[in-house]
């Protein structure tokens, strides 16, 4: 994952996510903006406006390319379903823009429990909580979380709920999270 600083300009308009507040902006072609972090294939960018968050598929609006993770489904078919391990490995990918580490590691996943259904197929019941209520990000999050787990074999849908108890604390980032945010 490289996260050095980097400033660049837009080389079209693009629909960018404000954070913490979770409102969508339009940023302008031409308009200087320096990348902090590359996290999951998103982007978290500063302009002078504030901090916002450019999903993978506008890679190109930085002049990056967008990493593709999403195998394609042939691949997919000839795979057995993913377990919950396997959720949890791809979850994993899915990162809260203003924190370098991962929504598994950062302790932000509370449940992931599959079950067959007759109409609907094999679906992933995800609880997801928030570093702090209120942020605007979390249905962003949530979605992020969503489109990882539909990549995966053998998954026909996911529901991903925001939950609040118990509530999120510095206890249950894993030793990894702490490690890459200076804690221990």
């Amino acid at each position: 994952m490289n996260n050095s600083q980097q400033e660049v300009e837009l080389v079209r308009d693009v629909i960018a996510t404000l954070i913490p507040h979770g409102e969508e902006f339009t940023l302008g072609r031409g308009e200087k903006v320096t990348i902090t972090h590359r996290l999951g294939g998103n982007f978290t960018v500063m302009t002078l406006q504030g901090m916002y968050r450019i999903a993978a598929k506008d890679a190109d609006a930085l002049g990056e390319t967008a990493e593709s993770t999403i195998p394609n489904q042939q691949s997919r078919s000839d795979q057995p379903p993913a377990d919950i391990e396997q959720i949890k490995e791809n979850l994993k990918s899915v990162f809260d823009p203003e924190i370098p580490v991962n929504v598994v590691d950062l302790g932000l996943i509370y449940k992931v429990e599959i079950e067959k259904t007759d109409d609907r197929g094999r679906i992933v019941f995800v609880d997801l909580t928030l570093t702090a209520p209120g942020c605007g990000m979390g249905p962003v999050i949530a979605d992020d979380v969503k489109n990882k787990i539909l990549e995966l074999p053998g998954i026909d849908d996911a529901e991903v709920d925001i939950v609040w108890d118990p509530p999120w604390s510095q206890d249950l980032i894993s030793e990894e999270g702490k490690m890459e945010l200076g804690l221990i």
